[in-house]
Parts: C-alpha cells; sequence; structure tokens
C-alpha cells in the first residue's frame, strides 16, 4: 500500500514548524510509518541549496536562479525521500512543497505560472501532496512574529509588498483546489491552530478509510 503525502504551508511566522511537531506525533499515535522532511532541504544536497538560497549575503540572486535552485533541491527530495517513503507505505510530512513555489517565486518574484507547472513535472516527478494544510495570517502579523526569532534570512527581508504577493498566491491556489487545501486561521491562539489543524488530519484520516 503507498503512503500519504502530507504538506503545510504558510507564509513568514505562520507557526509551521510548531505545528508539524504536533501532526507528526498524531500520525504515530495511529500507528503510521512517518517521515517528516522540509523545504528547502531534507537532503544533504537540499540542505546545502537551502543554505545557498536563504543566505542574506547573496543578495544578487535573480529570480530565475532561485527557482531553479529551489526545483534541484525539490527533485532531490522527491527521489531520495518522498517517492521511497511512499513506496513503502509510510505517511510524509513536510514543512512546504510546490505550493510555495507558487507562492514564492510565482507570487512573490513574478515567476510565470507554467514555467513552474513545466518544473513540477519534470523536476518535482509531478508529485502533488494529497493534503495541505495552509497556515494563512496577515503579513504584519506573520513579521511581527518572525523579527522576534534569529537574523532575517535573504528571504525573509524582503519587503511587506512581495510578502502580500505570496499570501495572495497561497490562497489562490487554496480556491483553486479545496478538496486538497485546508485553510487553517494562523492568528488564532496556538491550541486553536492546533486543535483545527489536527480535527483537518482526523477527517483526512477518515475519508482514506472509507475510501480504502
Amino acid at each position: 500500500m503507498t503512503g500519504r503525502f502530507i504538506t503545510v504551508e504558510g507564509g513568514e511566522g505562520a507557526g509551521k514548524s510548531t505545528l508539524m511537531a504536533a501532526l507528526e506525533a498524531r500520525l504515530r499515535e495511529h500507528g503510521f510509518d512517518v517521515v517528516a522532511t522540509r523545504e528547502p532541504g531534507g537532503s544533504a544536497l537540499g540542505e546545502a541549496l537551502r543554505a545557498i538560497v536563504l543566505d542574506p549575503e547573496r543578495p544578487g540572486l535573480c529570480a530565475e536562479s532561485e527557482l531553479l535552485l529551489m526545483f534541484a533541491a525539490r527533485a532531490q527530495l522527491v527521489r531520495e525521500v518522498v517517492r521511497p517513503a511512499l513506496a513503502r507505505g509510510a505517511w510524509v510530512l513536510s514543512d512546504r512543497f510546490t505550493d510555495a513555489s507558487y507562492a514564492y517565486q510565482g507570487g512573490g518574484r513574478g515567476q510565470p505560472h507554467a514555467r513552474i507547472a513545466d518544473l513540477e513535472n519534470w523536476a518535482a516527478d509531478a508529485l502533488r501532496p494529497d493534503l495541505t494544510l495552509l497556515l494563512d495570517l496577515p503579513v504584519a502579523e506573520g513579521r511581527a512574529r518572525a523579527a522576534v526569532r534569529d537574523a532575517a534570512d535573504r528571504i525573509e527581508r524582503e519587503n511587506d509588498g512581495f510578502f502580500e504577493r505570496v499570501r495572495d498566491a497561497y490562497r489562490a491556489r487554496a480556491r483553486a483546489e479545496p478538496e486538497r487545501f485546508r485553510i487553517i486561521d494562523a492568528g488564532a491562539p496556538v491550541e486553536t491552530v492546533r486543535a483545527a489543524s489536527l480535527a483537518a488530519l482526523e477527517d483526512f484520516i477518515a475519508r482514506r478509510e472509507v475510501r480504502a
């Protein structure tokens, strides 16, 4: 039996890392074999490329290079980690995936949708998540949260207009694929966000078992 692929998406400060741990724990409670990963990263090559993409000392990295680096990391992750895990029946939980490229490199950087779609089909092997939780909150609130963390990386240093476009792109994708996306109000208290996300996960598991 093939596994299932679940992603967590959202802008800066949305609380993805905190939620990932809760989702992984709940999946393990169900007895599933779980592989948790992140983007960019998740493999030795991916982590090296992550360091390049997020390095604040590389302000001259052009939009095209950024897009290609993201998909280079993704291509390795899919073939080295995600596909093998799904093939053995594991559930894969990823902090971001290709939706992030449509949001950041597409919405934020202005890269054409068709170009990203071509890379999705080729570099990402046409792999798409079964369930995506989108942590949505206003840009100003997310940036305020992110500001109290470590020093800002190259992307976090972008202006508000950039992140508004990112948010708009995420929301547009959620509207276009309502069967896959669950929008979670990330501006709510942490426990409320956690409860809503776990409820969405439980609903997905239940519907999957019915179909099986």
